[in-house]
């Protein structure tokens, strides 16, 4: 009889389908909510509290440890595909490393600017901090990697991070002429970042 019941398990298990909801893309998983949004218009609200909702779990250091990593994940084949001789001419090391590095850390900046115009500061503020204290961790990198063919990546970077959330002011005061006085945290950048305090200050 246990060795039936077994039997009966297994099969139950085989027979079970996956849901297809489950098994979608995730471009075949925003037509579907987007076919549902304009079929039941009373689910936007909702949906619009879940997605602001969505957009405000982020902390600085989630956003430092992703940034490192993809500044550290760079090798030097990636570079070598990029500098040298092409049909097109010839591109410097440390013009292609740039361009490299600033691929990697420009999808944060753009985050950071979407949630801004979103209305959603504070997070702004946490993606910011984010990429400076990621950044940071690798102004030193040694080694054969990448930045060694731009050393000043890391701290020209995180300046015009900083910047960029001083001048993300909301459109209505920057078309009356003036913007929202932002400072960055000082405290912050005592505890996290105090080798960078007077570049943060010049900012």
């Amino acid at each position: 009889m246990a060795k039936q019941k077994r039997q009966h398990g297994t099969g139950e298990r085989s027979t079970k389908k996956a849901s297809v909801l489950d098994r979608l893309r995730p471009e075949e998983a925003q037509t579907v909510l987007w076919r549902l949004l304009a079929a039941h218009r009373e689910l936007r609200s909702e949906a619009q509290q879940i997605a602001k909702s969505l957009l405000s779990e982020v902390a600085f250091e989630w956003v430092a440890d992703e940034v490192e990593e993809a500044v550290r994940d760079l090798g030097l084949d990636e570079l070598g595909s990029r500098a040298g001789k092409h049909s097109w001419g010839y591109t410097e090391p440390s013009e292609a490393a740039w361009e490299l590095l600033e691929e990697r850390v420009s999808p944060f900046i753009e985050d950071m600017k979407r949630h801004f115009e979103l209305g959603l500061d504070a997070e702004a503020l946490e993606i910011c901090r984010g990429i400076v204290l990621g950044l940071y961790r690798v102004r030193n990198a040694q080694g054969d990697g990448v930045l060694q063919w731009a050393p000043d990546f890391p701290a020209e970077t995180a300046a015009y991070a900083v910047t960029t959330w001083c001048d993300g002011g909301d459109k209505k005061t920057a078309e009356r002429g003036y913007r929202k006085q932002r400072v960055f945290p000082p405290d912050f950048v005592k505890e996290f970042v105090p080798e960078w305090e007077d570049l943060i200050d010049r900012v």
